[in-house]
């Protein structure tokens, strides 16, 4: 939600999390406050857009052709494919659109886009691993030769530093596989399916036009967090979409919690 800050020579970032509790809001449009039973709804309403179209996006491109292209770094005319996980599907022309008739903005499909493209890009080791054990099945999978474990570790990607646990995790995986289907599955994705969308939201892939998050003038503890949410579960047009404010604090400071603040400031970013 804001630029990444510049480093100097021997710096590096770090990202920082805490849980924090959205126990009320108001929508900015009418001024109407709104119960957390309210607050969750929308929230809902707004996840299941954004994991539906993810989970579409997930099934078209969940195979080892498209996460070998994802993962080579660079598009089609060879420039270099940009960081952020939504922007790299854009630039290899993976799009993400909603159901016919429903109406979101170009944030809410960057969100749609930005967790497949985390998923794919996490998925290249796994399917690295998995094709070496399959290049290398074993005569007896429960028991290989020092050759078979040579030559397994020589199939994987720094396979010479692969834990042994790993490539046995693997193997039961894929004998599992075998007992109910039979034949050896192609690849990771044959082996475990697609994986399924979560329904969350990626604030990180959106800008001042979907949230903003702002700290407490009064209280440096609590902050405001502005939410673009729609006001039904399929919204027709831009109306249907409105800003509601959102008071929060972390969890470790709230009443309910019974934890402390921290003592120390909490990380910038």
């Amino acid at each position: 939600m804001s630029r990444k800050p510049l480093l100097a020579d021997g710096e590096t970032s770090r990202t920082a999390c805490a849980r924090s509790l959205l126990r009320r809001a108001v929508d900015e449009k009418t001024g109407e406050r709104l119960s957390p039973s309210d607050v969750t709804l929308r929230v809902g309403w707004c996840a299941d857009l954004v994991s539906n179209m993810a989970a579409a996006l997930l099934a078209e491109h969940c195979n080892t052709g498209d996460v070998d292209v994802l993962a080579s770094g660079v598009d089609e005319v060879g420039r270099k494919l940009p960081s952020n996980a939504w922007m790299a599907l854009r630039r290899l022309g993976w799009s993400a659109a909603p159901p016919q008739g429903v109406k979101v903005n170009d944030r809410i499909v960057r969100m749609a886009q930005e967790q497949p493209g985390r998923v794919l890009r996490s998925a290249k080791w796994r399917a690295d691993v998995v094709l070496g054990v399959l290049a290398t099945w074993p005569i007896d999978p429960g028991k290989r030769t020092p050759r078979e474990w040579d030559a397994v570790r020589e199939a994987v990607p720094g396979g010479k530093y692969l834990p042994s646990s790993i490539i046995k995790a693997r193997t039961q995986q894929v004998v599992t596989y075998l007992k109910a289907n039979g034949p050896l599955p192609v690849d990771v994705f044959e082996l475990e399916g697609t994986p399924k969308a979560a329904r969350l939201l990626l604030l990180a892939a959106c800008d001042g036009q979907q949230a903003t998050i702002e700290r407490s003038e009064t209280d440096t503890r609590q902050a405001l967090l502005r939410l673009q949410l729609p006001t039904r579960p399929d919204p027709q047009a831009y109306r249907d979409w409105t800003w509601g404010g959102l008071p929060h604090r972390a969890a470790a400071d709230s009443p309910r919690s019974g934890g402390a603040p921290p003592s120390h400031p909490p990380p910038r970013g």
